[in-house]
């Protein structure tokens, strides 16, 4: 990846017919465009938090998109395309949001958005502030965001997502 070259984004979202939350972040990392799928640096967190309070392993691509439809969980990014300079969100320019409107017309069980970063949330507050759904903001899983333990950022997701192991 040259610096600066417009990105589009490689992955599809990943929606089921009976999924009730569409966790939206903000663009793909270097490490899931080479890895060739959503929160695929080994130290990102959200799938450690997603398994753990799920309970369902989440080692690999398959029971990663099994755990989300098991959950009623979505996944997909704000942003199209745009250009970069490293996987951080705020070297993110030039950004083209994706059509999330269409994607809830085509999917009208998603009742929420859930947003893994500020970045992803004021992208959306900036070009779909009209939209009437439910928006939940969850801390970055980015190990880059250290202000929060994974423990912390775990208990916040089980209670904004309402996930957790079903005794």
């Amino acid at each position: 990846m040259e610096s600066g070259e417009q990105l589009r984004h490689p992955f599809d979202p990943i929606v089921f017919n009976d999924t009730k939350i569409l966790i939206l972040g903000s663009f793909p990392s270097i490490k899931s465009f080479e890895n060739h799928f959503y929160y695929a640096h080994p130290r990102n967190q959200f799938w450690k938090i997603l398994s753990t309070l799920t309970g369902y392993p989440a080692n690999t691509k398959d029971q990663r998109i099994w755990l989300l439809k098991e959950a009623k969980l979505g996944l997909w990014d704000m942003i199209r395309s745009c250009s970069r300079e490293s996987s951080l969100d705020s070297s993110l320019e030039e950004e083209e949001v994706n059509d999330i409107p269409a994607l809830l017309e085509r999917y009208p069980s998603i009742e929420k958005i859930a947003f893994t970063g500020r970045k992803a949330q004021v992208l959306f507050e900036l070009n779909f502030d009209y939209l009437e759904i439910v928006r939940i903001y969850l801390p970055s899983p980015s190990s880059a965001y250290a202000k929060m333990t994974i423990e912390k950022k775990a208990e916040i997701y089980r209670e904004k997502l309402g996930l957790g192991l079903q005794k």
